[in-house]
């Protein structure tokens, strides 16, 4: 990373950071989840799907939110949430399979990049919750951490009924090991107690913050609970998935919209101050085209939204630049262009978490260009 890049991150490298990753897996639409209002394109080639200015959440006089994600609104009014527009990354196959793990292995390279971040850092050692997937299987984006854990709710990491009795039996069968299996063995039955503890009590969430039942939400539920028992939680890779429309776009997204909106308003309000050391980024492997289909859909694109909620950014903004939706500037068969590679929008963030995380590693074969998210 060149020095112009190093200058455009800050933050306090000490400090214990956790970033919390959400795939919106399926092509979410850039253009309805943050709609161009000014732009003449988006209402000419959108004639019965487009928002209009008085549905739409206004955001600046030239972008508005659309109106299922307006608990947003005051995050961003706040400065607590930037919005990357035209982002993406150089995949045109327009393959949900391919685009995806191109991303989430960030670029044509072994293992995942919140993989490889967590295992490159300096001066940091990872703990048997440093990162996890709330989910059913691990993600292609945490392959190769030195450590990494799945499950949907706190339940899954225990060792059964007779859990108390089995810690002190493994305890004592790895109390002669000095070397990393025994640290390793004695960091897990410590995170194993804690989380022991952690199922005895009844969660309360802060701030009169209210989750959801849907899976997104109560996840966003687990991952708040694990930051605030400090058990050592960096980096939570959870999905959102089936944005994938090709007709009748708003009974398939709409939903989505909702518990996206819920998730994270409830999330952040949860969090309180301590979301100045959690980084929430929203991601998708591409966008829709610009034009409406027949079926009141729109089809595979290119450019799509991403959002930076928290952790110091300098967020009440939408950052672009903006490529007008004419045609003769659109991609392929009608596409907004990717102007922002998703690998600039992570890099601050990351750098931000571990300073000194060798980038070369991570995200390697790709000349970094970082955006400006921080202060």
């Amino acid at each position: 990373m060149n020095t112009q890049a190093q200058a455009y991150v800050s933050g306090n490298g000490d400090q214990k950071q956790t970033l919390v990753v959400i795939f919106l897996r399926g092509g979410a639409d850039g253009l309805n989840l943050v709609a161009p209002l000014a732009d003449s394109g988006y209402h000419k080639h959108r004639p019965r799907i487009a928002l209009n200015e008085k549905e739409a959440v206004k955001l600046d006089g030239f972008f508005g939110l659309n109106p299922l994600l307006k608990n947003l609104a005051s995050i961003y009014e706040a400065g607590e949430l930037a919005i990357i527009h035209g982002a993406g990354s150089e995949d045109d196959t327009r393959s949900h399979f391919e685009a995806q793990d191109l991303m989430e292995h960030g670029g044509m390279v072994a293992g995942g990049w919140l993989g490889r971040f967590l295992r490159y850092r300096q001066d940091q050692t990872s703990g048997s919750l440093s990162s996890m997937a709330i989910g059913k299987a691990l993600p292609e984006c945490l392959r190769g951490a030195p450590a990494a854990t799945v499950l949907e709710s706190l339940d899954d990491f225990s060792l059964g009924k007779n859990s108390a009795r089995l810690a002190r039996e493994l305890a004592h069968l790895y109390a002669g090991e000095t070397g990393p299996l025994g640290q390793s063995a004695n960091d897990t039955l410590s995170a194993l107690d804690r989380l022991d503890r952690l199922r005895a009590t009844r969660y309360q969430p802060e701030n009169m913050a209210e989750y959801a039942y849907d899976p997104f939400s109560q996840g966003l539920k687990q991952v708040a609970r694990l930051i605030k028992a400090q058990v050592g939680l960096e980096a939570v890779s959870l999905d959102l998935g089936g944005w994938d429309s090709h007709l009748n776009q708003s009974n398939l997204m709409d939903p989505l919209m909702r518990r996206l909106n819920s998730g994270l308003a409830a999330f952040h309000q949860d969090m309180g101050r301590r979301m100045e050391h959690v980084s929430v980024v929203v991601m998708t492997e591409f966008g829709r085209r610009v034009v409406e289909n027949s079926a009141f859909g729109t089809d595979h694109g290119r450019a799509s939204v991403m959002f930076v909620m928290g952790g110091g950014v300098k967020g009440g903004r939408v950052i672009g630049p903006w490529t007008e939706l004419k045609d003769e500037l659109l991609e392929g068969p009608g596409d907004p262009p990717v102007v922002n590679n998703y690998r600039n929008v992570l890099a601050p963030i990351l750098q931000r978490h571990s300073p000194k995380a060798d980038f070369k590693k991570i995200f390697p074969e790709f000349e970094l260009m970082p955006l400006s998210l921080f202060s």
